[in-house]
């Protein structure tokens, strides 16, 4: 009996010790669940490299291509098959052994192996060959432009979320002074020096910068999730974006000339290579096309053997003795197709014309993107200039009526509009300096120099 109560009491604090430790475990889980994962921009340019929708579509294409060209390299290789049939047949005849005509069933077996190549289809196999290496060149390509413009499109999302993080550090600052103005107009209007409409103003300026200050949190959320978007990542989740540190970028920083730029970009943009390689891929087709008007010419050859019942051999020498084998070649000569040929050659050569004339006005629209992105970076540069200068001048303005409303010279509304002009001056300051960031990622963008592994954001 003592026995039994020692066990029981054993079993209950034994399950008392397994209680507890769940139960102090359980914060522990539930705050490892709750810690959302952080990703720095470096993390965030290899998710989207190896996710984003974009990208992976682009690599099946090149996939496909190099399907297609191994279709057209095996297209070279001879035909091989093996055929065999059977057959039984029920019919009347005459058998000379029984000198009557009577009714017999006759099986028969035939197999044999053939095979085939094309000697000359007019070149056409080649330039299919060829056709379809260009355009596995320019799937490649345009795989690569595909990740430059994803790590564009992170670095950029990734610029607003720093900008949106000091714009809501600019509207914490003006909450923060807004509050404490009010603190010192309730004392004065305590002290009876400064009338009560003066706090009333000073308490909706409190709010006003309140008020902004929720737009720029709401801003900085959709920012956030503007990353999450192009990341693919899942949206249920709980991450935190790190907001890299961007070098400062001097307002008299000089580029390189503009026709400088623009051959470089002709140069090294691989969407453009990609076009290019679209059309001789065309000119390939086309030349396909037109190889139709050769001849023909194949080679073949077969072997093969059979076996029947009325045979009164075995059946492994009824194949022995009926095997045999041919070769030949065959020559097929085009004379009339319904103008099938000239119909396929026109339209081969009508997509050579629009290649042609895509490429042409993409080499155009390289030169204006790279011409809008130097002036955009040089008007982003003067801007930061102004603005710095602006929120220097609205500072020492704000300093000063701020004296002045102390000692009694000046109104509340003309402190207020100083704290506006200033706040407005730190804001454009800070939109200019992430705008003059995002225009450097632009510029090595639409020049072809971005590397979508670490691309240039300061």
């Amino acid at each position: 009996m003592k026995t039994n109560e020692r066990a029981g009491r054993l079993r209950q604090a034994a399950l008392t010790l397994m209680v507890a430790g769940a139960a102090s475990a359980l914060p522990a889980i539930a705050a490892a669940q709750a810690s959302p994962r952080s990703i720095t921009l470096p993390e965030a340019l290899q998710i989207a490299l190896t996710q984003n929708s974009s990208v992976l579509v682009a690599e099946n294409a090149v996939d496909a291509q190099a399907v297609s060209v191994r279709q057209q390299q095996f297209a070279f290789l001879p035909s091989l098959s093996f055929n065999t049939s059977g057959n039984e047949s029920l019919g009347r005849a005459f058998s000379q052994d029984e000198g009557r005509i009577m009714t017999q069933t006759t099986q028969s077996f035939n197999a044999g192996v053939s095979a085939g190549v094309t000697l000359f289809d007019g070149l056409r196999n080649i330039a299919n060959l060829k056709s379809a290496q260009y355009g596995e060149t320019a799937s490649q390509m345009s795989l690569e432009r595909t990740r430059q413009t994803v790590a564009l499109t992170v670095a950029s999302n990734y610029i607003a979320l720093v900008e949106a993080a000091e714009q809501v550090r600019v509207r914490q600052e003006a909450l923060s002074a807004e509050e404490a103005v009010a603190e010192q107009i309730r004392i004065f209007v305590d002290a009876g020096s400064r009338p009560i409409a003066d706090l009333y103003q000073q308490q909706a300026s409190v709010a006003s910068a309140r008020a902004s200050l929720v737009a720029a949190e709401r801003s900085l959320e959709r920012a956030r999730t503007d990353v999450l978007e192009t990341l693919q990542l899942d949206p249920s989740a709980e991450y935190e974006f790190v907001p890299p540190t961007l070098a400062a970028v001097a307002g008299g920083r000089a580029l390189e000339p503009l026709d400088t730029l623009i051959a470089r970009a002709v140069h090294n943009r691989v969407d453009l290579d990609a076009q290019e390689a679209r059309v001789a891929a065309a000119e390939q087709s086309a030349r396909a096309a037109s190889a139709s008007r050769w001849p023909t010419v194949s080679l073949s050859a077969g072997y093969n053997t059979g076996a029947t019942s009325v045979s009164d051999l075995s059946f492994s020498d009824q194949l022995d003795e009926r095997r045999g084998g041919s070769l030949g070649i065959s020559v097929s000569v085009p004379i009339f197709d319904r103008l099938s040929r000239a119909s396929a050659t026109e339209q081969a050569r009508i997509a050579v014309d629009n290649a042609s004339i895509e490429l042409a006005a993409q080499r155009r629209q390289v030169g204006l993107e790279v011409r809008r992105a130097w002036v955009d970076y040089q008007s982003a540069a003067a801007q930061v200039q102004a603005a710095e200068a602006q929120l220097q001048a609205a500072q020492l303005a704000l300093d000063a009526v701020t004296e002045r409303y102390r000692l009694g010279a000046a109104t509340l509304v003309e402190v207020t509009q100083a704290r506006s002009a200033q706040v407005q001056a730190a804001s454009s300051l800070v939109t200019g300096r992430n705008t003059l960031v995002l225009q450097r990622a632009l510029i090595a963008y639409y020049a072809g120099d971005l590397d979508p592994e670490t691309p240039v954001i300061g």
